[in-house]
């Protein structure tokens, strides 16, 4: 078996004594390059890739996180300032909806389950319950705000007012709320957030006016459009100039390509100005009108006539009782009687009208002036609009713009329109070329222009010619090359190798450049 191993170790080695010393460090060198790449892969493959997520974390969320992954055998990595959690990759979506569904990271908000994990059996008091409830009322608005677009950080304080039976419901105190926010950087709330940023507080909080919430970042105070938001003034003028400027271009473009089929594509230029009302009218109208509006009358749904007619017999006797001189005062001197008779009649009519009830919005605006200025080019060989393209183009501007006017509430004459628009005639540039400044005609133009054209193509090829004649005359002073002549010796005149050697040692001697040629020319002749 020794004598085997051995057999094969010199076999081995006479093998690698074959190869010269570059291929044997050649062969380590690769040898060492594939171990090391070996080496590189099994660590990355075996590499655990760790994903960020979980940031922007307080403390109390990251004990949870970390609580959690280390109770279910999850290696993760702290970032240095333990705000960022980062878990291995293939397992981060996983880990993200397990602690997601728990609710473990609450940005530092309680909220109502801690109702939940921390009810006792024994019961809590008036005053453990009215601030466990207080956090959670301010945990839940925190974690409703951080859903709110460009919040990265929230803190609300909410005060609860104490209830009595002794008031009544509007003489209850009022609840207040104290809000700080942190923008995402870059974010600029529009008046739109900061509307919606008080209406969140406010229908989250039982008995909460807008007046007693104050929310404020690490700038300045923010008001809403109740309490004078300056914001939503700004966002309301810009809102109002980008629909006259929209407005602006409608009529512009419509008038434009209406008087195209007039005169032609491009030839026409239009300039639009216009005010607009942007004032927003809301009313409510109660109004009571006849049915029968001729006669001012309604629709009769009931009548009642009552008539009562009396007749009887009856002392008669006129002038007071007892006022005569034989009378006893306050006995009726005479006993005549005759017949009375009475009537009574009553007519009792009801009609129903029209009664309307409206709730009108005005439009959202209203042009309240309109001004448009047309430039067209005259037809070719013109200079001018004849008067009656320019008429027809006045009264179609006019018409549009008595249109637009119609509910601006002036009444306008023709002549006021006829102020409000103007037709010109104007030249686009495209015929200001025909003549030049001293009064050439187009085609001297053109004359001129295939003259210098004609000149400078001459002039070339009359360069081109001199150049190329010039090249062939050098060529031509070139001299030709003398081919080399070789000296030659007659090897049959010779006799023997003596007289060989001479000629070769004079030929040396006195033409050595000849000499050189010669062996050159032998040496060609034996290797063919």
């Amino acid at each position: 078996m020794n004598e085997r191993l051995a057999q094969y170790r010199e076999k081995i080695i006479l093998y690698w004594n074959k190869f010269s010393g570059k291929q044997k460090i050649l062969f380590f060198s690769t040898l060492f390059i594939i171990i090391i790449i070996i080496v590189v892969l099994t660590m990355q493959l075996s590499k655990t890739e760790y994903e960020v997520a979980f940031q922007d974390l307080d403390s109390t969320d990251s004990a949870g996180v970390m609580t959690y992954l280390d109770s279910a055998g999850i290696s993760y990595r702290l970032s240095p300032d333990g705000k960022s959690i980062s878990v291995p990759s293939t397992e981060a979506a996983r880990i993200k909806v397990d602690i997601g569904s728990q609710g473990i990271v609450q940005g530092g908000s309680i909220g109502y389950k801690v109702f939940d994990t921390n009810s006792s059996m024994i019961g809590t008091t008036d005053s453990e319950f009215n601030v466990k409830y207080n956090n959670a009322l301010n945990g839940e608005v925190e974690q409703l705000m951080r859903r709110m677009q460009g919040i990265k950080d929230v803190k609300v304080l909410i005060n609860l007012p104490k209830e009595t039976v002794f008031a009544s419901q509007s003489d209850q105190e009022q609840a207040s709320a104290s809000v700080v926010l942190t923008f995402n950087p870059g974010f600029r709330p529009s008046q739109d957030n900061i509307d919606g940023y008080f209406n969140l507080v406010k229908t989250a909080v039982p008995n909460l006016p807008i007046a007693n919430i104050t929310i404020a970042n690490d700038e300045v105070e923010l008001m809403p459009t109740a309490k004078g938001g300056q914001a939503g003034v700004s966002s309301q003028v810009e809102e109002n100039f980008t629909l006259q400027k929209k407005f602006e271009e409608d009529v512009k473009k419509d008038v434009k390509q209406f008087l195209s089929t007039l005169t032609g594509p491009d030839k026409v230029d239009v300039l639009v100005f216009s005010k607009l009302n942007f004032d927003k009218e809301s009313r409510k109208e109660d109004l009571v009108t006849p049915v029968d509006v001729p006669n001012m009358k309604g629709i009769e749904i009931s009548s009642q006539i009552i008539s009562n007619t009396y007749s009887g017999q009856g002392n008669t006797t006129g002038g007071v009782a007892g006022t005569g001189s034989q009378d006893v005062a306050g006995y009726p001197s005479d006993t005549n009687s005759g017949t009375s008779t009475s009537d009574e009649s009553s007519e009792t009519r009801n009609y129903e009208v029209n009664r309307i009830t409206r709730d009108i919005i005005a439009s959202p605006y209203s042009v309240k002036d309109l001004t448009i200025n047309v430039a067209v080019e005259p037809p070719t060989g013109q200079t001018t609009l004849d008067q009656a393209t320019s008429t027809a183009i006045q009264n179609i501007l006019v018409n549009i713009v008595r249109a637009s006017l119609a509910d601006s509430g002036v009444i306008y004459t023709d002549a006021d329109l006829a102020k409000k628009v103007s037709v010109y005639s104007q030249q686009f540039g495209s015929n200001t070329a025909t003549t030049t400044s001293a009064g050439l005609a187009t085609w001297m133009i053109w004359a001129i222009g295939a003259a210098a054209l004609l000149v400078g193509v001459g002039g070339g090829y009359l360069f081109y010619r001199s150049r190329k004649k010039t090249a062939e005359e050098e060529e031509e002073d070139i001299p030709l090359q003398v081919p080399t002549e070789f000296p030659s010796i007659n090897m049959e005149s010779v006799t023997n190798d003596s007289q060989v050697r001479k000629q070769l040692e004079n030929l040396a001697k006195k033409k050595p450049d000849e000499f050189v040629n010669l062996l050159r020319t032998w040496l060609a002749d034996e290797q063919r």
